[in-house]
């Protein structure tokens, strides 16, 4: 009589589909592992923010000689004349300084400031990350607008303490937002000029821009004063049109057309060159 010896094919089926499904578990969790997600925006914006603004208070002169100019010129320029026991013009004054404080930090931290970093090695290093490029963008525009409006703290002091110019509280939110709307052609010529020159011809360059259209917009002395022709030059300035703008919210005369066209085509212009600088600058370093 032959014995048999029994096989056991079910068994080994089934080891076979064990190992099977569990090689296809072991694949797609791996799969899943190694996928990553996408960081959130606002933790990048906000890492930025806290880098570019350290950076800044690491210099305090810079800030301090940006934030006590208007301030000194109200002190030194306005109060000493009889503009400042008169409310419409002290409120004007007050204004027009306030705006030049703002203007000068837009021109000088993205001009001068995106020039400067352009030149460092951290700034392409940056460039390079799985990043958007919008994050930086965005952060340096948030940093920007916090030294620029830090910079109309003392001319809002001085002005309250010492002369007649008076705000009313329906206006204040308007006249902050009217403030940064008047920046916009600097912000962006700033851009413009820091994606496109180096450190050493940005910064005289910003001056040369920036300190003959703050007179010849009336930031540093009444446009009324100005002669019938000088009158016509201003009104084609983005300063002028600025002053105006911020000068007609908190209460004052209505803007011209010219003044309001003139300032829409200086910004509309300015983000143009702005964008194509950018994009040039991005050409030229990383292709």
């Amino acid at each position: 009589m032959t014995a048999t010896r029994p096989t056991t094919p079910t068994t080994g089926t089934a080891t076979t589909s064990t190992r099977t499904a569990g090689t296809a578990t072991a694949g797609t969790v791996t799969t899943s592992t190694a996928t990553a997600r996408p960081r959130p925006a606002v933790p990048l914006i906000g890492a930025h923010v806290r880098y570019l603004v350290l950076e800044q208070l690491r210099i305090p002169m810079a800030v301090l000689s940006s934030a006590l100019f208007p301030a000194l010129s109200l002190l030194f320029f306005v109060l000493p004349f009889d503009w400042a026991d008169d409310p419409g013009a002290a409120t004007a004054a007050v204004a027009q300084l306030a705006l030049f404080g703002v203007l000068t930090g837009f021109l000088f931290t993205f001009g001068v400031g995106v020039a400067d970093d352009r030149e460092k090695p951290w700034d392409p290093y940056l460039r390079t990350l799985p990043a958007p490029a919008w994050t930086r963008i965005v952060a340096r525009l948030i940093s920007g607008a916090f030294f620029a409006l830090l910079s109309v703290l003392p001319v809002l002091l001085v002005g309250a303490l010492f002369t007649a110019a008076t705000v009313p509280s329906g206006r204040l939110l308007a006249a902050l937002g009217t403030l940064v709307l008047g920046g916009f052609p600097f912000l962006l010529g700033g851009l413009a000029i820091g994606y496109s020159l180096p450190t050493k011809v940005a910064l005289p360059v910003v001056q040369l821009v920036f300190f003959p259209m703050a007179f010849g917009g009336g930031l540093l002395l009444p446009p009324e004063l100005f002669p019938g022709w000088m009158q016509i030059v201003s009104s084609l300035l983005p300063t002028r049109g600025a002053r105006d703008l911020l000068v007609f919210s908190l209460g004052g005369p209505t803007p011209t057309v010219l003044v309001v066209v003139a300032f829409a085509a200086w910004t509309i212009g300015a983000a143009l060159v702005a964008g194509w600088a950018y994009r040039r600058d991005e050409g030229r370093r990383f292709r």
